[in-house]
């Protein structure tokens, strides 16, 4: 494929305990594109995810080995700077998890963390990415409304607002529709279309049709194993792996 690498995952283990979750992952995600991870439930996509915004650190037991590089930089690195480089990452969970606090604040506290004081400059970035995450002109009226008595997906895209607003290079969706009715799920689908232009996006799903509408590549995981991977188009219509096909065609889930 003819573009730029933006992440490369080289000889990547992940061990929890006894299990041996991820089994020497060797991929490149292209930048400005919609990654996909596929697979089914437990194959390790959440833990390949976790391993580029180093969340895996948080889970106890584990032990990874390999490389994770992004723009070059090894994330695990004895020299990595571990709050450096998850302010390169906008992450969307399963659940949305917006702050105990406004609408406004949600988005304004990533800019604020970061030094940013000034009411107009705060007032532009909350209105910018808020319009960005199709949001906007739903809660313009109640930005001081607890961010709790938004929907569910109103919620999701709220935080996808607040994780733009730190200035991400990468947005990271783990199940990010799981959660949410159609309507909502097709709002977060768009604003990930749309988003693409301007950033790597790497999305974790079991859901083949959403993988359809959006992935530009694919990469196929099976019980920890990268089976397959390459531009989408190849992927749904022509895999050259039996496992793929199968999974394809719904055969093996």
């Amino acid at each position: 494929m003819d573009t730029k690498t933006h992440i490369s995952v080289r000889n990547l283990n992940v061990h929890y305990k006894e299990s041996h979750a991820l089994r020497n992952i060797n991929i490149d995600i292209p930048d400005k594109k919609i990654t996909v991870i596929l697979g089914p439930s437990g194959c390790g996509k959440s833990t390949l995810l976790k391993c580029f915004n180093r969340l895996i650190d948080t889970v106890e037991d584990v032990k990874v080995t390999g490389q994770v590089l992004v723009d070059g930089e090894d994330l695990f690195s004895p020299d990595a700077e571990v709050t450096h480089i998850r302010k390169k990452m906008g992450l969307l969970s399963q659940r949305p998890v917006p702050l105990p606090m406004s609408i406004y604040d949600n988005v304004a506290y990533g800019p604020r963390l970061h030094g940013l004081r000034k009411r107009a400059a705060l007032d532009a970035i909350v209105e910018k990415h808020l319009k960005m995450a199709s949001l906007w002109d739903e809660v313009e009226g109640r930005l001081h409304e607890p961010a709790s008595k938004l929907s569910i997906g109103q919620q999701q895209r709220l935080c996808l607002a607040r994780g733009l607003a730190v200035g991400p290079e990468i947005i990271l969706g783990d199940e990010p529709t799981s959660a949410l009715d159609p309507k909502s799920s097709r709002h977060i689908e768009q604003r990930f279309l749309e988003l693409k232009n301007e950033y790597t996006i790497v999305i974790v799903t079991h859901i083949l049709r959403q993988a359809k509408r959006l992935a530009d590549y694919v990469v196929f995981l099976y019980l920890g194993e990268l089976i397959e991977h390459g531009p989408a188009q190849e992927m749904f219509e022509n895999p050259k792996e039996e496992m793929t096909r199968e999974y394809m065609k719904g055969i093996i889930s």
